[in-house]
């Protein structure tokens, strides 16, 4: 866990970064919140926060989030018609 203990590390930085660009649909602050709270979960389950870990279950928890949109809420597939 020490690469992302810091509350500000370049490891942490670069995974953000990578996550606010394949989640441009979120603000940076709630892709920032959602590595956070992984990181804390992790950590509070005994489990270990290693960058790639963390990377991997905050871009689950985005799409998770993305998909749960019911369908009346998503933009529509092919224009104004659908």
């Amino acid at each position: 866990m020490p690469a992302l203990a810091g509350h500000r590390s370049e490891t942490r930085d670069a995974l953000e970064r990578r996550l606010c660009e394949e989640f441009a649909t979120f603000s940076a602050d709630t892709v920032r919140r959602c590595v956070g709270d992984v990181q804390a979960c992790m950590s509070h389950l005994g489990l270990e926060a290693t960058p790639a870990s963390v990377e991997r279950m905050a871009r689950e928890h985005l799409t998770g989030i993305l998909k749960s949109e019911p369908p009346s809420g998503r933009a529509p597939a092919g224009g104004p018609d659908g």
